[in-house]
């Protein structure tokens, strides 16, 4: 469950700093792909439901903050297919095995604790033709901006959740038992930005 300053401060700014035109192309493109039954991993608002195709047929969501939830109310109407909160981490989702055609993940695999068990979490719960779609921040390839992400990663991890900026992203899915084909890569902002937006755009089957 997550506290007070995540209900009430956090989940905002994150909520805004994602709705920037420049970051909301990459969301639109990533979750293009999903199909069928989809868990989506750190849910939110539900800033994902505009842009799921009508080949979605429902969303299982998994998501710790109660007020990004609450939130999310007038999208889940408004996008007129099942939508259930089913938990809370990543990590530990409910469902059976093989039970689902989609796993989203949208800027929310770099603050997961434990990052291997949701990692594992995805392949269990997909079924044998099923992919993980993504859009997240990852570790820069240039030396510099990479550096940087490690030299200020506990600061930035304290204040943000327990983001992290020096996560390889595309690496650590790889190293979890998916093959990833990764369709677009690029920084979203310039200047000091590029330091939290290396994104990585792409999809992910089980091997």
């Amino acid at each position: 469950m997550a506290g007070w300053y995540e209900e009430r401060v956090l989940s905002h700014v994150i909520e805004r700093s994602l709705s920037d035109p420049r970051i909301v192309q990459w969301r639109r493109a990533a979750v293009a792909p999903a199909t069928g039954e989809v868990v989506e991993f750190g849910f939110g608002a539900g800033p994902n439901l505009p842009h799921y195709g009508p080949g979605v047929t429902s969303v299982r969501a998994v998501e710790p903050v109660d007020s990004a939830w609450a939130r999310a109310a007038d999208r889940i109407d408004a996008f007129g297919r099942p939508v259930q909160r089913i938990g809370l981490d990543g990590a530990h989702v409910a469902g059976a095995d093989a039970s689902v055609d989609t796993v989203v993940s949208s800027f929310t695999l770099c603050t997961i604790a434990d990052l291997d068990a949701a990692l594992g979490e995805a392949r269990r719960l997909l079924r044998p033709a099923g992919r993980l779609v993504f859009v997240e921040h990852s570790l820069a390839p240039d030396e510099g901006i990479a550096k940087w992400q490690k030299r200020i990663q506990p600061v930035w991890g304290a204040l943000a959740g327990g983001c992290h900026l020096d996560r390889d992203l595309p690496r650590l899915i790889a190293g979890a038992g998916f093959d990833v084909r990764v369709d677009e890569s690029a920084y979203a902002l310039p200047g000091v930005g590029r330091l939290s937006t290396w994104l990585v755009r792409g999809t992910a089957t089980a091997r």
